[in-house]
């Protein structure tokens, strides 16, 4: 193995980290779970850091806007580093407009190189998450190919389960990477559903080998990753938190809107229900409540509940509702909206996701080879 040193003040010496810079042919490929997932295993067998250099979905800590997948490394793998650093760019909204019209930042590059410095002191390996596919910011000069080549990074690209689209985006983006004089490590492919999983891993391997591209991986699908919480359904449809906030962190599995009578609801509310009704219909509320009392004992919960319409129902309604451990939230839009809003909503891995983190890290482990992956990275 080649190993470069660089030189430290008097005279000290230093291995430089590796470095490997995930990307994903789009978005919601599942590109931070693959962080996460990495990170969590090759922590065992090395010293690990992380960085995002461009975010895009930022919270503001301390003064200072730090990309959501920053905090989700910082707190559920437990990295030490500054946040500062782990996200030195988050770019917030009008940002492109400014740089197109000649307000460029001068310092972006130089900000980026100085922040993974900081990152990789003492690292053997660091895990650099990328923002989308090559091309992505490519309007204000930051493509994840030009930051891949800016830190002197090897690509692990991850795509979405199928054939013919993930292949002809994988080679598009090779093709992308190279130009610029970067390495495609391999790939990951992910999100593949169950029933078509041994025909998708022979064929992708297959016609991957043949474009000399290595294949470290094939994820099967998990319905669970992409379930809510209620937490996130009030945070992203800025809903107001009637009651039941100790019981927020509530996963979703499914939706039932809350239009039909009583009697009829019961054949449709299952475990994890997330039951969205006008708040004047106290008989669907009653009927919810009763429903996620009477099963209590067997495990199966209901998640929550929406009431919608900007109608609070009455006081003694509220009152049991108080006393139902079941979050409740208010909206003032009508029930179809809401409900196409829940359906819709990208749920993407949040810092307090500790039983999805599990979950992911087991996937990883499962199926994809770390071993050879550590052996290409270093």
């Amino acid at each position: 193995m080649n190993i470069v040193w660089i030189i430290l003040k008097h005279g000290e010496r230093k291995e430089m980290a590796k470095n490997i810079f995930v990307a994903a042919t789009r978005q919601n490929d599942g590109k931070t779970s693959l962080c996460l997932g990495l990170i969590q295993l090759l922590k065992k067998k090395r010293s690990i850091g992380f960085i995002k250099p461009v975010g895009q979905r930022y919270f503001i800590v301390k003064s200072c806007k730090i990309d959501e997948d920053a905090l989700v490394m910082s707190r559920i793998c437990g990295l030490k580093t500054s946040l500062e650093y782990m996200s030195p760019i988050a770019i917030e909204r009008g940002f492109t407009e400014k740089y197109i019209l000649k307000h460029k930042p001068s310092n972006l590059s130089e900000k980026i190189k100085q922040a993974y410095q900081e990152v990789s002191r003492t690292k053997e390996i660091v895990v650099v998450e990328g923002t989308g596919h090559a091309g992505v910011g490519s309007v204000f000069g930051l493509s994840n190919a030009y930051v891949a080549k800016l830190l002197n990074s090897k690509v692990l690209l991850v795509a979405s389960g199928g054939i013919g689209r993930p292949i002809d985006e994988i080679l598009l983006n090779k093709a992308l990477f190279e130009n610029v004089g970067v390495e495609l490590l391999g790939v990951v492919i992910n999100k593949v559903m169950p029933e078509k999983y041994n025909k998708i891993n022979r064929l992708v391997r297959k016609r991957l080998a043949e474009e000399n591209i290595d294949t470290f991986g094939v994820i099967p699908y998990k319905e669970i990753l992409i379930a809510p919480t209620m937490e996130q359904v009030a945070e992203e449809l800025d809903l107001e938190i009637l009651s039941g906030e100790g019981w927020i962190s509530n996963t979703v599995e499914q939706i039932i809107v809350g239009a039909m009578e009583p009697h009829e609801a019961l054949r449709y509310i299952k475990d994890r229900s997330l039951v969205i009704t006008p708040g004047d219909r106290e008989d669907i509320i009653l009927t919810t409540i009763s429903t996620h009392f009477a099963d209590k004992d067997s495990g199966r919960r209901i998640s929550g509940m929406i009431l919608t319409g900007n109608i609070t129902p009455h006081k003694s309604i509220v009152n049991i509702i108080k006393k139902s451990e079941i979050p409740v939230l208010i909206s003032s839009k009508d029930t179809y909206t809401i409900a196409s809003n829940v359906h819709d909503l990208v749920v993407k891995l949040r810092p307090g996701d500790k039983k999805k983190a599990d979950i992911i890290t087991d996937l990883v482990e499962e199926h994809v080879d770390i071993d050879r992956l550590l052996e290409q990275i270093c």
